[in-house]
């Protein structure tokens, strides 16, 4: 795995830096997106710029490479998933509780009508 998902010396650079920091302000960037009423396509542009922003620290702490788009898209797509789960949890939430007479929640991340 060592040069296709990551660059540094050891994998728990990469889970700290990518899944943990990164992890955690994608899934608060989705979350900020669904209270907001943002659409999805919104979401997904505002990942692309905090992939840019993990990268970054892979650079500035680990000197790793700044403008590698193997290890760009990398973090985009897990940053993405974070966002993602974070923006459908957030979503599902907002639905059942103001709209309570209408939908349900069918699992955490989605609902559906009442019956």
């Amino acid at each position: 795995m060592h040069g296709i998902l990551y660059e540094e010396a050891s994998i728990w650079q990469f889970l700290f830096v990518s899944c943990l920091l990164g992890g955690w302000a994608a899934w608060m960037t989705g979350r900020a997106c669904a209270q907001t009423w943002r659409s999805y396509p919104q979401l997904v542009l505002y990942i692309l710029g905090l992939g840019l922003g993990v990268r970054f620290i892979h650079h500035a702490l680990f000197e790793g490479t700044m403008f590698s788009l193997q290890y760009y898209i990398v973090d985009t797509v897990i940053l993405l998933v974070f966002a993602t789960l974070g923006y459908k949890y957030t979503r599902t939430n907002q639905m059942v509780k103001q709209y309570h007479w209408l939908y349900e929640k069918a699992s955490p991340l989605s609902w559906r009508a009442k019956s």
